[in-house]
């Protein structure tokens, strides 16, 4: 028996991840905003000890911001072009969702960098007996293999969003 296609109709997946990045793009724009005007001047003591690619990205953090601002943008308008149907809005969303899902694996190492520099920094300022600073390191490596788990179920999630949007019954919703 042959699939039968309703041109036309509208999925919930659709509607409900246009919905997710108007709410997103919109919370991205306006933290990209605020982080723009505030985090520059506002640099941790400790960030002169990072390692040479944390320092580099945090010597140019004005781009990196300019650039979260207009990925954000992306999303906000990807999100209005998804409510719409519009062809190039779904094409753009399974960018924004497959380059967002690289991003987060990218940020794993700047993420496993600052919670070494944090834990070694607060290390060195408490004297701790060697028990209580294995404890310590342990709660800090526990934590940062959560955040793995936790990123790297995100990348999956994205991932299958992105495939979804690919998937022929959506893409005719859009022809």
């Amino acid at each position: 028996m042959p699939q039968t296609y309703t041109v036309g109709s509208r999925s919930w997946l659709v509607s409900a991840i246009a919905w997710a990045f108007i709410a997103c793009g919109l919370l991205a724009c306006g933290l990209t905003l605020l982080q723009y005007a505030v985090l520059g001047s506002m640099l941790p003591p400790w960030a002169g000890t990072l390692p040479a690619a944390s320092a580099l990205l945090l010597q140019h953090l004005h781009w990196v911001l300019a650039l979260a601002g207009a990925l954000s943008l992306l999303l906000l308008i990807s999100g209005v072009g998804l409510l719409l149907r519009l062809e190039w809005a779904r094409r753009a969303a399974i960018g924004v969702l497959l380059a967002t899902a690289l991003a987060n694996l990218a940020g794993l190492w700047l993420q496993h960098e600052v919670v070494h520099v944090l834990v070694t920094h607060v290390a060195e300022l408490a004297s701790l007996p060697a028990a209580a600073r294995g404890l310590f390191d342990g709660f800090a490596y526990a934590a940062q293999g959560l955040a793995l788990l936790l990123t790297l179920a995100g990348c999956v999630v994205l991932a299958w969003l992105a495939r979804c949007l690919g998937a022929p019954m959506v893409r005719q919703e859009f022809a």
